[in-house]
């Protein structure tokens, strides 16, 4: 099979889009990414547009890639719509990417846009209640706060009065870590420090607020152990990829050292499993089977963006990732390995915690970070020469994980 690379991306600004339909940034980001491939609609064989929330925001339940991309004079080929929870955008990425590798084109696009605000005053939740078994929601909960039985919540620790479910999932997993690791919820502050600070240097992220740990610590409580700085925000945005074949690459005056080879692209559905069975979690058979496709270990990665919708959300994955051993995420976080200028910076962008979380984008606007990275083009939070990197990101929650996690691994092509 012909290898495959990432010449073209794009990111909106992510946040409180209120002036903008989810038809206004599809636009925003397929012109913006053509403009950086620097080719024109007519050579796209293929569209995979990602997307979860339309049908519940302006009731456009089907066919949202064909409304969106017709009036921008994509016509007669393809266009498949994709749904894979918050994984939605990387599993874009992956038909995509796995489209040219059938042999079907040369070109393909890959775009992921997310409208989670009705208006100023209403944001929807609604979008995160439907990423497990809607016919079974109590049961599913239960499962969840098995996780964190035992651990003993501080009396003092209020909870907000309104906030995503899916807070209270990922409060579980903390406080499962929490016992079982001696994790700490000053080692979570730690990530979340770390993350916003990196935002400031991210012009398109949400929020460029530096917080010290203790800010994050004294900052208003979610859930425990989550203050806000902690959690990933409601967002608007979109972001997208043009992937291409070796072939295609050399019909184009693109600059070959801009474009970015996709090594692999691994999307895994999770299994039943105990709890204690942390090398068993989805992710971490996914991270196995991407190395092997690869040809790369975790040592070989230069920097990475995963998964935090919560900040204990990257202490479980860069365990997950083999990045450190089960049980040291926390620590080994507080210490400043996954800072920039550590020894594997993680989530440079400054994560979904800061950056934003528009579910249906997200997977893509870690690529879109990742080959800017990769390119040596992201200023002020660009880290010594990359050569290798590694995006994670999960969707929806099956049982005590995530229902489906994507690993992709990219090279520059120096």
């Amino acid at each position: 099979m012909e290898k495959v690379y990432i010449i073209g991306i794009s990111m909106t600004k992510f946040g409180k889009l209120f002036s903008y339909s989810y038809k206004d940034l599809t636009r925003l980001a397929v012109e913006e990414a053509l403009g950086d491939a620097g080719i024109t609609k007519e050579l796209i064989d293929v569209i995979y547009f990602s997307n979860v929330g339309q049908g519940l925001i302006n009731g456009q339940h089907s066919v949202r890639g064909q409304v969106a991309l017709r009036p921008l004079g994509f016509e007669e080929i393809p266009v498949i719509n994709v749904e894979n929870a918050c994984a939605s955008a990387s599993t874009a990425l992956n038909q995509a990417i796995n489209f040219l590798k059938a042999g079907e084109g040369e070109f393909a696009l890959a775009v992921g846009v997310e409208k989670m605000y009705k208006s100023p005053q209403e944001k929807d939740f609604e979008i995160f209640n439907t990423a497990w078994d809607v016919e079974t929601p109590k049961e599913n909960m239960e499962t969840l706060m098995q996780l964190g039985e035992g651990y003993q919540v501080p009396e003092s620790f209020t909870k907000a009065k309104r906030y995503s479910m899916f807070m209270d999932v990922y409060a579980s997993f903390a406080r499962f870590h929490m016992k079982t690791f001696g994790t700490t919820q000053h080692q979570i502050a730690a990530v979340a420090a770390k993350n916003h600070q990196n935002s400031v240097h991210n012009p398109l992220s949400q929020y460029q607020k530096p917080f010290t740990i203790e800010e994050v610590l004294n900052a208003a409580p979610i859930v425990y152990p989550f203050t806000l700085p902690m959690c990933s925000p409601v967002s608007d945005g979109a972001a997208a990829a043009i992937v291409c074949t070796e072939s295609g690459l050399k019909r184009l005056a693109f600059n070959r050292d801009r474009s970015v080879e996709v090594l692999t692209s691994v999307i895994q559905t999770g299994s039943t499993r105990k709890p204690e069975e942390v090398e068993k979690h989805l992710t971490a058979i996914a991270a196995k089977k991407a190395y092997e496709k690869a040809g790369v270990g975790p040592e070989d990665i230069s920097v990475a963006e995963v998964h935090d919708a919560t900040a204990i959300g990257e202490i479980i994955q860069v365990e997950n990732l083999g990045f450190c051993h089960f049980g040291e995420g926390g620590f080994r976080s507080e210490k400043g390995e996954f800072s920039l200028s550590g020894r594997l910076p993680v989530n440079p962008s400054g994560g979904l915690e800061s950056k934003g979380h528009p579910i249906g984008a997200t997977g893509l606007a870690q690529i879109y970070e990742l080959v800017v990275q990769l390119r040596g083009e992201a200023g002020q939070r660009q880290i010594a020469k990359p050569t290798i990197a590694l995006a994670e990101n999960g969707g929806g929650v099956y049982g005590i994980e995530e229902a489906v996690a994507s690993i992709t691994i990219l090279k520059n092509n120096k």
